[in-house]
Order: structure tokens, then sequence, then C-alpha cells
């Protein structure tokens, strides 16, 4: 089973991530804002345009971890960390010490 200092620690981590990433991210669309560059038509632009979007999807990414950390972190105080939420069964440690916050079986992910 997960330690629950492991799971505060994920937190941690992915909310550090989500600060840097909406950081990165605010700095490109002033960057683009204070700039001229037309992203369709400057050389630039598509440079630009693909940062922005290649941030905000890692800022996603970044927030569904935090969301899947703490649906592990409800399932613990729950009592229902390590079981599987379709068929009922344990979850192999194997699994969860690989991806601490699965939420299926290996049987049921497939």
């Amino acid at each position: 089973m997960l330690p629950p200092d492991a799971l505060s620690r994920a937190r941690l981590e992915a909310l550090a991530q989500i600060e840097a990433l909406t950081r990165e991210f605010d700095v490109i669309v002033a960057a683009s804002q204070a700039s001229n560059a037309d992203d369709e038509h400057d050389p630039e632009g598509a440079t630009i345009a693909f940062e922005r979007q290649q941030v905000a999807a890692l800022l996603e990414q970044a927030r569904r971890r935090l969301a899947d950390v703490d649906a592990a972190v409800i399932a613990v105080e729950n009592g229902t960390y390590g079981r599987c939420e379709s068929c009922g069964r344990p979850i192999a440690s194997e699994r969860l010490a690989a991806r601490p916050t699965a939420r299926t079986c290996i049987d049921c992910a497939r």
C-alpha cells in the first residue's frame, strides 16, 4: 500500500508544476501580446503559437495528475484505495507502485 506521505509529495509536486507552467504560459501570452506577431502570417508567430499550445497541454496534463492524486487521497480516506473501481478486486501492489493513482486493476485497464 502507498504511504500517505507519498501522495502528499505527489500532490505538492503537481501543484508546483502547475504553478511553474502557469507562470510560463503567462509569460508566453504576455510576450505575444507585446509583440505585433500574427500567428498566421508572421514567421515567428507559428513558433509562439506552438510554444503556447505545448505549455497549455503540459498544464492540462499536470492538472489531470493533481485530480488523480486528489482522487487517490479521497480513496485512502474512504478506505477504498487499492481496490479496482470497475470490478472491486484488489489492485496489484506492483501496479500501485508503478502508478500510485491507478483506479483500476490491470485486467480492467485493458
